[in-house]
């Protein structure tokens, strides 16, 4: 329920789903700290410490029942969240106590559980991403036949086809998808490496048995699920980790910001419309309007998501020798908001995508309105084959179509080109003859062959590799 008396991220009240925001969660949050607890105090009786098989059993059994108030009471006394977790899991487990955390430092629990979520929320966001690329090869297969006037400048150009734009937006998200994969499989846990990332207290641990204490990392790395830990460390990770990450999610959210701006922009002239529910209000006061609103709040929350990416920049460049902790603040704002925003942006692009109308009478009533612009050059050609002068009939048509532009723009008339060029017997073109040169689909280009192309050659392999988390379908809550 909505606390009325406090603050409360919009991210995670109106945007985000319930699935990342778990990830961020204090429960997953320190759930993840036990396991990697667990993960050292195992890792450590297995290398020959004195830890016994009942201390084990012990952490395990209280692994999930966290006792937050103990935890909190004991933060206001100690100001330091892994102690007071520490002590709190002792309070549970008597017998294990003394060898809680033993030879860690915070950051062996905190870091670890970063890279940890971290993996887990950009396996979220690439379910989501995966399926924004499907909805986006449906609808381009759909309309890859369909002729629309295409935009240079905005201004009207050479004609394409609506399925064809589909697949310029599908590009950059499968762009995204590659970057997300590297960064995704290049993430490596800190391991256990001590205050300065020497290991100097398991040096003293086993020792100085160099031998077993280079198995310790991998071992906690395979307890957890990963191939490995890197290879050194100062007391944290590298924060150039984190900016390699909130630059993957800046990526999808300018893929993401195009795609909206373009659809906003096709709302306006009618041809395309995102989802519109019966009860839906466009505006308190035009009851007619029908805003583009999720594709509104999808540019919104982008700009946030592009910019927020400067935080683990500046946060990398400013940390001083092996640590300071002018990180941590900020880490715990940029990097969940981060990925809650950018799993907003996907359920709004599923949204949209999935439901997006295309209204095919308006889309070629204004290619008509244009095509004789555009089908000048054919013309030309064909007035030539009949015996005139290309250079002359060049300037002809630049004076010509300059007169049926006054007429459209001063006048507010049709476009009278065809009829313009049919009068000039310089062209020896009827009027009839004109305007069967204007079916649009000659004027595409290869558009629906390269629809076809893209969907079976760049689409096709991702989808048949991702089968198994396909069908997702998003619910907005506002």
């Amino acid at each position: 329920m909505m606390s009325t008396d406090r603050y409360e991220s919009p991210l995670s009240q109106r945007y985000a789903s319930k699935e990342m925001q778990y990830i961020f969660s204090p429960e997953k949050k320190f759930k993840t700290w036990r396991k990697l607890w667990i993960a050292l105090a195992e890792t450590e009786k297995e290398l020959g410490l004195d830890i016994t098989g009942e201390q084990i059993e012990e952490l395990k059994a209280h692994q999930d029942d966290i006792n937050f108030e103990v935890a909190q009471a004991r933060e206001k006394e100690v100001r330091h969240d892994v102690m007071s977790h520490v002590y709190a899991y002792g309070v549970q487990c008597p017998k294990a106590k003394g060898i809680i955390h033993l030879g860690a430092t915070s950051c062996y629990v905190g870091d670890n559980t970063d890279i940890i979520l971290m993996s887990e929320a950009l396996k979220l966001v690439r379910k989501k991403l995966v399926n924004v690329i499907a909805e986006l090869a449906d609808f381009a297969r759909e309309y890859k036949s369909l002729p629309t006037l295409a935009f240079t400048h905005f201004q009207p150009a050479q004609p394409t086809t609506v399925g064809k734009r589909a697949t310029l937006w599908a590009q950059e998200f499968v762009m995204d998808l590659e970057d997300l994969d590297y960064v995704l499989g290049s993430l490596k846990l800190l391991g256990s490496k001590g205050t300065t990332g020497t290991q100097a207290s398991f040096l003293e641990l086993f020792d100085g048995d160099q031998e077993t204490i280079d198995k310790i990392d991998p071992m906690i790395a395979k307890k957890m699920g990963f191939e490995e830990c890197y290879a050194v460390s100062g007391q944290t990770y590298s924060r150039k980790v984190d900016t390699r990450v909130l630059n993957v999610l800046a990526g999808i959210a300018a893929s993401a910001h195009k795609m909206s701006n373009d659809i906003r922009l096709l709302q306006h002239l009618k041809e395309v419309e995102e989802p519109f529910e019966k009860n839906q209000i466009g505006s308190s006061a035009m009851a007619y309007k029908r805003n583009p609103m999720r594709s509104e709040r999808i540019a919104s929350l982008s700009r946030y998501v592009m910019v927020d990416a400067l935080n683990p920049a500046i946060t990398s460049a400013t940390q001083w020798f092996e640590r300071t902790l002018d990180d941590s603040a900020n880490k715990r704002l940029s990097v969940p908001e981060g990925f809650l925003a950018i799993d907003g942006i996907l359920d709004l692009c599923l949204n949209v995508v999935d439901g997006l109308v295309v209204y095919d009478k308006v889309i070629t009533k204004r290619l008509m309105s244009e095509l004789p612009f555009m089908a000048t050059e054919n013309i030309m050609m064909d007035a030539v084959k009949k015996g005139g002068d290309r250079q002359e009939l060049h300037e002809k048509i630049r004076q010509l179509s300059m007169e049926a532009g006054r007429n459209v723009k001063q006048e507010g008339k049709e476009n009278n080109l065809l009829e313009l060029i049919a009068a000039d017997p310089a062209f020896g073109l009827t009027l009839e003859e004109l305007q069967s040169a204007m079916e649009p689909s000659k004027y595409v280009g290869r558009s629906p062959v390269q629809v076809d192309a893209f969907v079976e050659k760049v689409i096709r392999p991702i989808l048949d590799a991702n089968r198994d988390i396909l069908g997702v379908k998003a619910q907005i809550h506002v």
